[in-house]
């Protein structure tokens, strides 16, 4: 089964923590550089033994968490809090999104292959994800709308990712 990839950011600083570490499988610092998590990818292809990348409550099963650090003292686009998400970084994430879709075997990202943990919230709201506003807003590109963000990120991973595809 291909597994599918969620966005997240921490909600911390530009750089990741030990928690951090334990719950995301791949993990963007504020200046692009990317750390492997506590736990693999194929950990969350049985998320019932309690060794697994935590990251979606409701959606770990066959998914890889991908997470860009920083958003510490988010409460708005008006009120962002410190520790704002960088353009090298987000372009990473798209990046590491299409190379991530690739390994899987995806040639199109669709919402159901590459979602935001916010997104995935809205479709399972009987999950503890339910609520997640990660990732509503990208300081790089701040007039995209939260509703739109989801489309936006696969939009720009979705490039990369033809990109990839183009070289094979």
């Amino acid at each position: 089964m291909k597994r599918k990839i969620i966005n997240h950011w921490t909600a911390g600083t530009l750089m990741p923590n030990k928690d951090d570490l334990g719950h995301y499988h791949y993990i963007i610092d504020g200046k692009g550089g990317i750390y492997s998590g506590l736990h693999s990818v194929i950990s969350n292809d049985n998320c019932y033994d309690g060794e697994y990348a935590a990251h979606t409550g409701g959606g770990n099963t066959n998914s890889i968490g991908i997470a860009v650090c920083g958003m510490l003292g988010f409460v708005s686009p008006q009120k962002p809090g410190n520790f704002l998400l960088t353009k090298i970084q987000v372009e990473k994430l798209f990046e590491t999104n299409a190379k991530l879709a690739f390994q899987e075997g995806h040639k199109i990202l669709t919402p159901d292959i590459l979602m935001t943990h916010m997104e995935f919230g809205l479709k399972h709201p009987e999950t503890s994800s339910a609520g997640k506003i990660d990732i509503c807003w990208l300081p790089p590109y701040p007039d995209i709308k939260s509703q739109d963000m989801g489309d936006f990120i696969r939009k720009k991973s979705q490039w990369y990712l033809d990109k990839i595809l183009s070289k094979k």
